[in-house]
């Protein structure tokens, strides 16, 4: 496992030794030892799992209270992911990083706790499963708005075509940067 931080030094992007050959592949989506040695020292305690159509964007969530962080990855299809530096503390406060997690990079990424998270469905379906460090806490959930001007996240739109962004409702009604609550 090869374990690069990004442009937030705090979200990592972690990519699997794949084994090989013409019966198929396999290998360590998780270990606990190895994430470890770079201070890693997370428990997971939900997996979750969803299915999205092409143009579909989810997010960008975050708790306030039972915060999540989350590690990642696409088992079929292909999307663009994107986490959001939402704690005040931090020296990448209001910073976002973006990558593309797909099923054939097989790469993964860690979103630690204090960040909003979303992603958005670039091929014609895609399933995305995750480990959260927290349970779901519909009380405490917020929505950072997908396309405020103030974060600024370039989305890959131009690969959807004629399609615009699929939201739900919630995220419709997402907050501003400016009017979000944040981490101390």
């Amino acid at each position: 496992m090869m374990i690069t931080p990004t442009n937030i030094p705090d979200v990592l992007l972690i990519t699997p030794k794949i084994f090989g050959d013409e019966r198929g592949f396999f290998y360590e989506s998780y270990n606990k030892k190895l994430l470890a040695t770079h201070n890693f020292n997370y428990e997971f305690v939900q997996d979750n799992h969803s299915k999205s159509s092409r143009g579909v964007l989810r997010g960008l969530h975050y708790q306030m209270q039972h915060s999540q962080g989350k590690l990642v990855r696409v088992t079929q299809g292909r999307v663009f992911d994107v986490a959001v530096d939402m704690r005040q503390s931090s020296k990448t406060f209001g910073q976002w990083a973006g990558f593309e997690l797909s099923a054939d990079n097989k790469q993964m990424a860690f979103i630690p706790p204090g960040f909003a998270h979303g992603f958005l469905t670039l091929s014609d379906t895609a399933e995305f499963l995750y480990k959260t460090t927290d349970y779901y806490s519909p009380e405490h959930d917020r929505t950072l708005l997908w396309n405020d001007d103030t974060v600024g996240i370039k989305w890959p739109l131009h690969e959807l075509g004629d399609i615009a962004p699929q939201l739900s409702a919630k995220d419709i009604l997402g907050k501003a940067f400016k009017d979000a609550d944040t981490f101390e």
